[in-house]
């Protein structure tokens, strides 16, 4: 199964960029998007469908333009399931879940913390978010978390750790969260196969930063630590230029 994961800042955007070409050409199984900022009636429904995702489930938040995720799948899931039932996080739209077989799939859109009001809420959102995960792990096996986490994990992830010490994304408390988040059962699979620096998904549309590859690696497919021996392949593809951040590839057998 080739699962990608892609914050496409607004779906409407990246389609007029030319996304629905490059998913016909990148051919994964399934698609998590994040931060479609629409509703499924100003989506072109059926140019996916005859791109063979015949099963797209939208999951927009209710204010408009604004957040949202989406998941497009060429299999039938034996389950769908939109948000966690906490409706501070359903509200904005920042998680849907498939259910196949023998493997999970959701698709998750952290909250920034780009202002003080937003980053209480993302610690709230993040407190909360763990404690739904690990009651769902007993109940659905072999799960893999795709999205932006909106969080750098270690310095290797961040172009220049010193300086952005204090900006969230890369705060202790934020790396932390994450970094316990893993411990508890999951495997960031890019770097289970990558240790070298200076990969990222993520670069701000300010000063050249992506041509100059100053970027964040803040997007991840963390899978459920039972499928390690599974894991095929992961990468991240920044040719994909859609958006501000890149897809994240995983392949799993």
């Amino acid at each position: 199964m080739r699962i990608i994961s892609y914050n496409v800042n607004g779906i409407r955007a990246a389609i007029s960029k030319g996304f629905i070409t490059w998913l016909q050409q990148a051919n994964p199984d399934v698609i998590c998007l994040q931060e479609i900022k629409a509703t499924p009636e100003q989506i072109p429904l059926i140019d996916f469908e005859l791109s063979g995702y015949p099963y797209h489930y939208w999951y927009p938040a209710q204010k408009k333009g604004y957040s949202g995720v989406a998941i497009l799948s060429k299999i039938k899931p034996n389950n769908v399931v939109f948000g966690t039932g906490i409706a501070h996080m359903d509200f904005e739209g920042r998680n849907l879940r498939v259910d196949f077989d023998d493997v999970s799939v959701m698709s998750l859109y952290l909250p920034s913390g780009t202002n003080s009001d937003r980053l209480g809420y993302k610690f709230q959102y993040m407190d909360e978010f763990q404690d739904y995960i690990t009651a769902l792990k007993e109940e659905v096996p072999n799960l893999i978390i795709c999205g932006d986490y909106n969080i750098c994990h270690e310095a290797i992830d961040i172009h220049d750790p010193i300086r952005n010490k204090t900006v969230s994304g890369f705060l202790p408390e934020e790396r932390s969260w994450l970094d316990g988040f893993m411990k508890k059962g999951f495997i960031d699979t890019f770097r289970f196969f990558n240790k070298e620096p200076n990969h990222y998904s993520w670069w701000s549309y300010r000063a050249n930063a992506r041509q100059n590859n100053k970027g964040w690696r803040i997007d991840y497919c963390l899978a459920d630590e039972k499928l390690k021996d599974r894991l095929k392949r992961a990468v991240i593809l920044p040719e994909a230029k859609h958006s501000d951040h890149c897809p994240v590839l995983v392949e799993i057998n």
